[in-house]
């Protein structure tokens, strides 16, 4: 999505005065009333005296490409709450944005030298490409950018617009490119940073989104939308309180800023507040309508049935309604949940197949013969014998408790019922071991971590479990990908006990294609590659099972757990060496967040819905048949 890169509440505020004022000076002349008794000849006279009224109030404000649009925005949407018809909103709207972004006129008769007429063309070709932008018509404004930074020289404004206008597209590896072109051309833009902040986190690049999002914060310390960028990233990394604490200060600042609303009401779904965040969905929805944020988050936060029906009339307007890649895949993926819902599988499937479609603009594609050189590289590095002997430098913790696994196969759910003990804290999602490995996979992959790394990745993982409890005896790191690191892991915290959810595959990958994961999730896109993802990630599994010492890893048949959950709920606490307690079997009554797509799964009593789901749509997903269970 485009977001409101500047403080627009004035523009906001003089859009509304504009729409008030006009309705209530020329109701008379019959433009607020309806076609059929509306004056046709008064229309042109009424837009004359409209356009001098916006030459007097708004010219004066110096308003730039994104004040205009929200101006526009907010007088188009104070006109239609006013009943006015939609049909001349559009045009006074048009008119509004033509008049704004008008450059001063030319004395008749001044002769212009080569290089006057040439900043000239430019100019009017930048105020074109604001006005195509502002309207959201990305590819003709792509052009006259493009086109007018052939004629001068590039200037920061122009390449972070044309950065905007690529986002539009889905074109986000070149909107990058121009983000930071901006930055060369101007280090102290805080737009263009806050812009190339949020541009990395829809690449999938979530810890590398932080530097500039802050940086733009320091350049500009009140900068609502960068606040609230931030705060998307820091959740996407765990930090909870910390993203709340953001998204609550903007809405003392701006109680109707939708995009923190949205916010909120997805912070507090996953702290299994429903009814607050539907509250939250719901008023955001009252300001701007045509949000598809909060009305996409609405079908998140229980079972949809038929009797829903007019969500999924307006979420379809919504989808149509020309959006940027990356919101309209957000509100496809909720419409396939929809129609999983209520039990229509061929709609339900084309519906994520658009959406991931549409996701992929985002992602790099997925490089498979790097993940089988990966796996090839773990095999052989991390043997059983290497494994089986003291490495100096290791910790003899067993505080950490790793959960892992494919996404979609029952981490959420393991988690939830092992921190629901009053010995263990559930720690979510940390991220760790992924970016330790990235720092240092030149020699990881080809040797163990020498004895300095060793104490260097212990103590810092140490100061990471601290700061989710710093009290609890065991803390639970339910990040899936550390399965591809579990030897590593080993060498480090050799005492430290690993769960591994296990889940029918086809379920499993079909889960993951029905969930709008963040770009660096780039197999989760494509069912052969889900496919081929699925082969490598236990070809490297069965290596971990074979090589690991006993005692060190316990695999969870998640199909197991939910038919019959005490048994394996049982086997789970006596592998953590943890006594027996009675509050693991009520899970769902735990008060805690539960950052996963899982969040309103794990807090019903043990769903056993999912089971056996792939069968609904055996006739679409034909890559993931080869997996194992489809003869089941």
């Amino acid at each position: 999505m485009l977001l409101d890169w500047l403080d627009t509440r004035d523009a906001t505020r003089v859009g509304a005065a504009l729409a008030d004022d006009f309705v209530m000076q020329e109701a008379a002349g019959g433009l607020a009333a309806p076609r059929e008794r509306r004056n046709a000849a008064g229309l042109p006279q009424l837009l004359q005296k409209f356009l001098h009224r916006v030459d007097r109030e708004a010219r004066s404000l110096e308003l730039n490409l994104f004040k205009r649009a929200k101006l526009a925005n907010s007088f188009k949407w104070r006109l239609l709450e006013k009943g006015v018809e939609p049909q001349i909103v559009d045009e006074l709207t048009q008119a509004l944005l033509v008049r704004l972004t008008t450059g001063r006129k030319e004395s008749a008769g001044s002769a212009e030298s080569g290089a006057a007429a040439q900043r000239r063309r430019s100019e009017s070709l930048l105020a074109r490409a604001n006005e195509l932008l502002a309207a959201k018509a990305y590819a003709e404004a792509v052009d006259s950018y493009r086109e007018m930074l052939q004629l001068q020289s590039p200037s920061a404004a122009a390449c972070n617009n044309l950065g905007a206008a690529l986002c539009g597209l889905g074109r986000y590896v070149e909107a990058e490119q121009q983000f930071r072109h901006a930055i060369r051309i101007k280090p102290s833009y805080a737009d263009a940073h806050c812009n190339l902040g949020t541009v990395l986190r829809w690449r999938g690049s979530v810890v590398e989104s932080e530097a500039p999002l802050r940086h733009a914060l320091k350049l500009r310390p009140t900068y609502i939308d960068a606040q609230l960028s931030l705060s998307s990233t820091i959740l996407l990394l765990g930090r909870w309180g910390e993203a709340k604490s953001l998204v609550e200060s903007v809405l003392r600042r701006a109680p109707r800023n939708v995009p923190a609303l949205v916010s909120l009401g997805q912070i507090a779904g996953p702290e299994g507040r429903f009814a607050e965040a539907e509250s939250l969905f719901k008023r955001a929805i009252e300001i701007d309508p045509q949000a598809q944020a909060p009305w996409a988050g609405l079908v998140w936060l229980r079972r949809m049935t038929s009797a829903d029906r007019a969500w999924l009339e307006r979420a379809e307007q919504i989808a149509r309604g020309g959006l940027a890649p990356l919101e309209e895949a957000n509100i496809r993926y909720a419409i396939g949940k929809f129609y999983d819902d209520i039990g229509d599988f061929t709609q339900a499937f084309q519906s994520y197949r658009r959406a991931n479609e549409l996701q992929r603009a985002a992602a790099e594609p997925y490089d498979r013969e790097a993940r089988t050189r990966f796996v090839d590289d773990m095999r052989r590095t991390y043997t059983g014998p290497k494994l089986s002997v003291p490495n100096p430098g290791a910790s003899d913790s067993e505080r950490p408790i790793f959960v892992v696994g494919m996404p979609r196969s029952g981490t959420s759910l393991i988690e939830q019922i092992i921190a629901s003990h009053p010995a263990v804290k559930g720690g979510g999602e940390f991220g760790f071991w992924s970016s330790a490995i990235r720092r240092h996979e030149s020699v990881i992959r080809r040797e163990f971590p020498d004895e300095s790394l060793r104490r260097t990745l212990a103590a810092a993982y140490s100061r990471a479990l601290s700061a989710r409890d710093p009290n609890a005896p065991r803390v639970v790191d339910k990040t899936p990908f550390n399965a591809d690191y579990l030897g590593v892991i080993h060498t480090v915290f050799p005492r430290a006990r690993m769960l591994y959810a296990r889940r029918s595959p086809i379920d499993t990958c079909l889960s993951c294609y029905f969930q709008q994961f963040s770009a660096d999730l780039d197999f989760t896109m494509d069912l052969t590659d889900l496919a081929h993802y699925y082969r490598e990630h236990e070809r490297l599994m069965t290596h971990w099972r074979s090589v690991l010492p006993a005692g060190t890893l316990l695999e969870v048949v998640y199909e197991e757990l939910t038919a019959d959950p005490e048994p394996a709920t049982r086997k789970m606490l006596d592998f953590l060496g943890l006594e027996w307690n009675e509050s693991c079997l009520n899970f769902h009554r735990a008060e805690r967040t539960v950052m996963t797509a899982s969040f309103w799964q794990v807090r019903q009593e043990m769903y056993r819905r999912s089971g056996g789901r792939w069968r609904n749509y055996k006739a679409f997903i034909g890559p993931l048949l080869s997996l194992g269970d489809a003869d089941s």
